[in-house]
């Protein structure tokens, strides 16, 4: 049996996709298998989540990560050595208690969920498994259906459009491989269309195409033709999603649509939304509105939940004490799970746990 205790943890800084300094964590076990995984990070975050330990200040525009690093390399690497890295969930209470605070602020939710993530790979790699497998246990295994961005918006792209995501799925695809193989064709035929119309503006920092369009709404007619020109039918063979990220333009109570030039409240961007789902094939919408407009997602819930998966985001922050409240009071009917939302590995399983529990869909 391969040795699982802890030999040591190192942290070091790398760069992310963006340009920008994140942590990595390596963790080497004492029977020689070792895992390595970096922390990501959010474009547009909500409130509640783990945060991010940042030096601050002038250099690397304030988002150096020494401090983070130091944190893994000092005080992590002391408190996990001859801990047993297959025990991920007393590895992870430890390192909740080794930090000490709310939103792992002391340590930093990016040092933390990288060495979380880091014992995962190395347990895997211990017990010679795949890490889905590790993950899994005795469950059944079943690949999820990809959601993929063709255009981006809001913090991925500089707000040219409010919408953060303009995304689609595949649900008549038969297998992963060609709900791939189709969504590429329509982002090829998205590319393409926005060329040939001289709108297209760049790609934003997800993937999708960065366009200049003239309305929120043109980038839902955009996505149709694109589906239509990659020879597919829209709501058929392709549904579209979105990622509303309403928190992020909703202010006083208020939600201000910049490109229409449009001030709602929240029964107005509800019956905005509404209206889309009359007139296109969405099948899923996430933070449809603020994440501190609980009253507003679950008279949204009421409405069309029964038509429409609505995913919480900034809501719901991969906290599973937030997912059982909004079930409990009838908000959303699927939750997002990012582990760098909640810090550590274990944090995030329970808030898959507990939508399961809800018999609530689940995006990671």
């Amino acid at each position: 049996m391969t040795d699982t205790r802890i030999a040591a943890v190192h942290g070091r800084r790398v760069w992310d996709s963006r340009g920008r300094p994140t942590v990595e964590a390596e963790l080497r076990l004492l029977g020689g298998a070792w895992g390595r995984a970096i922390a990501p990070a959010g474009a547009s975050t909500g409130s509640g989540e783990a945060l991010e330990l940042r030096d601050g200040g002038a250099r690397l525009g304030g988002f150096g990560v020494a401090a983070a690093v130091a944190a893994i390399n000092g005080e992590i690497d002391a408190a996990l050595r001859g801990q047993d890295a297959a025990d991920q969930a007393g590895l992870d209470r430890l390192l909740i208690d080794l930090d000490g605070t709310r939103q792992k602020r002391r340590l930093g939710g990016n040092a933390l969920v990288a060495v979380s993530m880091a014992a995962l790979h190395a347990a895997a790699a211990a017990a010679g498994c795949p890490l889905w497998a590790q993950l899994l246990g005795d469950a059944p295994a079943q690949l999820p259906l990809p959601e993929i961005q063709i255009f981006g918006g809001g913090a991925h792209a500089g707000r040219r459009v409010d919408i953060q995501d303009f995304m689609v799925v595949a649900p008549r695809a038969r297998s992963f491989d060609e709900a791939l193989e189709w969504t590429a064709e329509v982002y090829r035929a998205a590319g393409a269309m926005m060329a040939e119309r001289g709108l297209l503006q760049g790609v934003a920092d997800e993937g999708g195409f960065w366009p200049a369009f003239a309305s929120n709404e043109a980038a839902l007619d955009a996505l149709m033709r694109a589906i239509e020109r990659a020879g597919f039918t829209p709501g058929d063979e392709i549904a579209l999603s979105l990622d509303v990220a309403a928190s992020e333009f909703h202010n006083g109570g208020l939600y201000r649509l910049a490109r229409d030039g449009w001030t709602l409240d929240a029964d107005g961007m509800a019956a905005l939304l509404m209206g889309w789902l009359d007139r296109y094939p969405i099948v899923s919408i996430e933070d449809p509105l603020g994440e501190h407009d609980a009253p507003g997602l679950r008279r949204f819930t009421e409405a069309v939940g029964d038509r429409v998966q609505i995913v919480g985001d900034d809501f719901l922050v991969t906290d599973a004490a937030r997912v059982r409240a909004a079930a409990a009071a009838g908000i959303c009917n699927a939750v997002l799970l990012k582990p760098n939302q909640a810090g550590t590995i274990s944090e995030a399983r329970a808030a898959l746990e507990a939508a399961r529990a809800a018999q609530w869909g689940a995006i990671v």
